[in-house]
């Protein structure tokens, strides 16, 4: 199998994705943070000293969608026609779920940007309660489904 971001001399080197047929490409990953019962307390009751955590994670996904293509070296830039995000507190572990949903209209998939938008997410998380819980673990960041391009569709429900 050839890595599509080798070149002939094994070199690193962006895809070229010039000939690809635009299309319409979404992606939806997930991930989950576990925390304390106090930890997780303090970001539901909204009594946390560095302000509104999960709203505060949402905006911070989102950024983080935006720029994939500045943290990860082969991402293309993309001009992404939407984001949404969204968690679901579990407080039975107790911790939350983030979920983030891009799309586009391109010549690139954005399995990469949901990811992205996923981990920065979570990472907010963590920053604005690590006074509270150090011990904090982000498990199962990962692709829940795409649709869209060459490769075809993906679903991790079957």
């Amino acid at each position: 199998m050839n890595l599509t971001h080798l070149d002939e001399k094994d070199r690193p080197k962006m895809v070229d994705v010039s000939d690809k047929d635009q299309t319409t490409r979404v992606a939806v990953a997930s991930g989950i943070i576990e925390m304390s019962q106090d930890a997780y307390s303090a970001i539901v009751s909204e009594k946390t000293k560095k302000g509104p955590v999960l709203q505060t994670a949402v905006i911070a996904a989102i950024m983080g969608t935006k720029k994939t293509s500045d943290l990860i070296p082969m991402c293309h830039p993309l001009n992404l026609s939407g984001i949404n995000c969204d968690v679901d507190e579990l407080p039975d572990l107790p911790g939350f779920k983030l979920t983030v949903t891009a799309k586009l209209s391109g010549q690139t998939c954005v399995e990469m940007e949901a990811l992205t938008g996923t981990s920065v997410g979570l990472l907010t998380i963590y920053d604005m309660v690590k006074a509270i819980d150090k011990g904090m673990v982000i498990r199962h960041v990962q692709l829940e489904e795409k649709s869209g391009g060459k490769s075809g569709d993906f679903s991790r429900k079957g």
